[in-house]
């Protein structure tokens, strides 16, 4: 079963954030709290939205998603920032049914795009996304400002700790 995460859900969406962290090899890089996915996915305005999948009385796994906009289609889309399945729920079709229930919204609201992005040694998840047909974009590189980058290229001096 795939429904929307509640705001009970949170202490299990911080417990994936950190396994995903953990399978990426960057279990020190989380910096996410409880509070800040409460507010971001269940505040005044969200901007953010996650759906899980149910095995059971089980999180299986989650898919966080953002919309995006495509200034060539006019319209949105949906940028899938995180897809996690819990290692001993894999090849339960979960990961599937989280694909499909974003495709799904994409296809019912009009959105023309559904993307995410995916490591480059993560083979497993690489072949599980070409095997439902997505495309591999190699002419498009994603590019990223962080921390003290962010701040410099905002003109602001970097903040201590």
């Amino acid at each position: 079963m795939i429904r929307p995460a509640t705001p009970e859900d949170v202490p299990a969406i911080i417990e994936m954030i950190h396994a995903l962290a953990e399978y990426e090899k960057a279990p020190d890089e989380v910096e996410a709290t409880p509070e800040q996915v409460h507010e971001a996915l269940f505040g005044p305005e969200p901007k953010v939205f996650c759906h899980l999948a149910v095995d059971g009385d089980e999180i299986a796994g989650f898919a966080v998603w953002f919309l995006s906009f495509s200034t060539w289609q006019g319209r949105h889309g949906i940028y899938l920032e995180d897809l996690f399945v819990h290692p001993r729920h894999r090849g339960g079709g979960h990961g599937k049914a989280l694909l499909t229930e974003l495709a799904r919204i994409c296809v019912e609201r009009g959105y023309g795009r559904f993307e995410w992005s995916v490591l480059d040694w993560n083979t497993p998840a690489i072949e599980f996304y070409r095997s439902i047909g997505a495309e591999h974009t190699e002419e498009w590189h994603r590019y990223r400002l962080t921390g003290p980058a962010l701040e410099k290229a905002a003109g602001t001096r970097p903040s201590a700790g």
